[in-house]
């Protein structure tokens, strides 16, 4: 299925092309190429809106899943029987916000892929409200991480390295 990838924001120049490819292959990592998805490139302002009214919390943040299965098991790939359901969800990134919390030393593509596959992780399940359920994710995380690596040549980590 298809990969629909968005840029709402004008705050950081973006070459999708580079992202769509790294999001390709975390999905083909994760086994759910055969399922839709989309991804928002957001600003901050666009992303405190959506995290005051989805989370409560007045900020911007990194990333935000909406997931199309809901209650789903951590890990557990969507079986639809139709068509129609063949959508994973939703991923709004905060372009804007990852940019500006870039460390000197990191790549933004690098940390933005990091955050994607978090997101990713969360369309499947994968929480982090407990330490059971933080290590999971951080395991699914990992794994879908060093595949990329392998192809990409970079050192990605995973991104709830410490959350808990």
């Amino acid at each position: 299925m298809s990969l629909v990838l968005r840029n709402l924001q004008r705050a950081v120049p973006l070459r999708r092309a580079r992202l769509r490819e790294r999001l390709q292959a975390a999905r083909a990592a994760l086994g759910v190429q055969r399922l839709g998805l989309g991804v928002v490139c957001a600003d901050s302002g666009r992303m405190r809106r959506l995290n005051r009214v989805y989370r409560r919390e007045d900020a911007p943040t990194d990333v935000l899943s909406f997931p199309f299965h809901e209650n789903l098991k951590a890990g557990e790939i969507p079986q639809p029987d139709f068509r129609d359901d063949c959508n994973l969800g939703d991923i709004f990134l905060g372009v804007e916000y990852i940019f500006q919390q870039c460390k000197e030393n990191e790549d933004f593509y690098d940390v933005l892929t990091v955050t994607a596959v978090h997101g990713l992780c969360h369309l499947l399940g994968f929480t982090h409200s407990t330490e059971a359920e933080w290590q999971k994710m951080y395991q699914k995380e990992k794994e879908v991480l060093e595949e990329l690596n392998r192809h990409t040549g970079t050192r990605l980590q995973p991104l709830t390295r410490g959350l808990f």
